[in-house]
């Protein structure tokens, strides 16, 4: 989406929200809905079925494969980090930590975003400078920061392990192991870590009873009042954009100029890709920086308009939201979360138990 119609997409959104200012059902703070018609559902879209690209077809052993390397510390330099030290199923496929831990055990700038339905996202990565995930698979693995592995180093080390190279040509054919098809085996598994059918998908289905009065009022303040669904729209919940929102930066980088880095535009400068939120609530703590702990340190943040920031956008505002109000919000953010996935850890190739634990 281009800057033009970006600023367009906001304008009817905020137009849209203002006008609900008046209407009697979005103005009364304690009002709550309890049913589908209390507010207008066009704005929902159910997640599709995956997405695999023509390039990168699906298949279960490619996705078998993909899973194994994914917890393969031997993807990084000393063997001791995988893709999954920072993306962990048990911690909403994040790490927990505000901002992830690298190699030799140092703070990177950054928090760990959650893995869950990048496969929907255009772009990956915090400043979006990957556009796929096959992309972005690559990216960690030879980072010195992160898991410092060169690849020449990597693929003779795969190919003396049997099984690999076994499974390599089972999926690849004669390519065998290389970097595009180490990188497209974990993608095919990213596709699979999907949030679907939460609370929030079978109350727009019809079923009144699957959010509370709380959550069903934090809905309508998110695509009204509190101006949410400006950026978090869609299927995953994330317009795909870059925005600076006036966050003051944590950790170990002074300054953190985010989409700037890769585009070298001023309109970017401090821009970060809005998230998808379906499932948020596993994946504390937040922001690009990991500086709000709950779901509610978000809230509030919007709530007070954002904090003072060079090239804020001018979407962030005061939201003027009562205590009841931010609280309703929070519930409907609750409500996102999807089915469990269950993904059990692999036996990796080549190691023994004790070294895989």
């Amino acid at each position: 989406m281009n800057r033009l119609s970006l600023f367009a997409v906001c304008a009817i959104f905020i137009f849209a929200c203002n006008g609900q200012k008046e209407e009697p059902a979005t103005e009364a703070p304690q009002e709550t809905a309890s049913s589908t018609e209390a507010v207008d559902v066009s704005f929902y879209e159910p997640l599709p079925d995956g997405v695999f690209p023509q390039d990168n077809s699906w298949s279960q052993e490619k996705e078998d494969l993909g899973k194994i390397l994914y917890f393969d510390p031997r993807l990084s330099g000393d063997n001791s980090i995988s893709c999954a030290t920072c993306h962990h199923p048990s911690k909403g496929w994040s790490d927990g930590l505000p901002r992830a831990i690298g190699f030799g055990g140092k703070e990177l700038g950054r928090h760990s975003p959650t893995l869950i339905n990048s496969g929907y996202f255009s772009a990956q990565f915090w400043d979006g400078r990957a556009k796929t995930l096959e992309e972005q698979a690559k990216g960690p693995i030879e980072a010195a920061g992160e898991m410092n592995q060169k690849f020449d180093d990597l693929i003779p080390e795969l190919a003396a392990i049997p099984e690999y190279a076994e499974r390599f040509k089972k999926v690849f054919g004669e390519s065998g192991i290389t970097p595009d098809n180490i990188a497209a085996a974990i993608a095919t598994f990213e596709r699979t870590v999907v949030s679907k059918n939460s609370a929030y998908d079978k109350y727009m289905a019809g079923d009144k009873s699957a959010m509370s009065d709380s959550a069903a009022n934090g809905m309508k303040l998110f695509f009204g009042k509190a101006k949410c669904g400006i950026c978090h729209n869609g299927p995953a919940l994330t317009d795909s954009g870059f925005h600076n929102i006036g966050v003051k930066q944590h950790g170990p980088l002074a300054e953190d100029a985010g989409r700037f880095n890769v585009t070298q535009d001023p309109f970017d400068k401090g821009a970060f890709k809005t998230p998808g939120l379906r499932s948020v609530s596993l994946s504390a703590p937040y922001m690009h920086d990991g500086s709000k702990a709950t779901l509610k340190d978000v809230v509030a943040f919007y709530n007070r308009g954002g904090e003072v920031a060079e090239n804020r956008t001018a979407l962030i505002t005061p939201l003027e939201l009562s205590e009841q109000e931010v609280l309703d919000v929070v519930e409907f953010l609750k409500a996102l979360e999807g089915e469990p996935l269950k993904v059990a850890m692999p036996e990796l190739p080549g190691m023994t138990d004790a070294s895989q634990k």
